[in-house]
């Protein structure tokens, strides 16, 4: 659950799941209409992106955790963790 979690979270905030990344899917699925996992899964990498386009997604989707997160949270200190709670907490509520 936590691996899904960091991965879903990554890839939504640098957009990698977005339209101009992985295509129109919605509409790519319902011009398809596929029986099976194995039919959609051919005709997206045909009609849609390649393998090769999602691979890279993926290898990007990699960097971004081992290095921009990874950073990000290597320089989240205590103090960070325990002010933020009181201005979530505190603040934010009476703002």
């Amino acid at each position: 659950m936590a691996k899904e979690w960091i991965l879903n979270n990554v890839m939504n905030r640098f957009q990698l799941n977005f339209k101009r990344n992985v295509g129109p899917t919605s509409e790519s699925i319902r011009k398809c209409a596929p029986k099976t996992l194995n039919e959609w899964r051919t005709y997206y990498l045909e009609n849609v992106r390649t393998k090769e386009h999602i691979e890279g997604l993926g290898k990007n989707l990699y960097n971004k955790i081992t290095g921009v997160i990874k950073e990000e949270l290597d320089n989240i200190t205590e103090k960070d963790c325990v002010d933020y709670m009181f201005q979530l907490v505190i603040d934010r509520t009476f703002d």
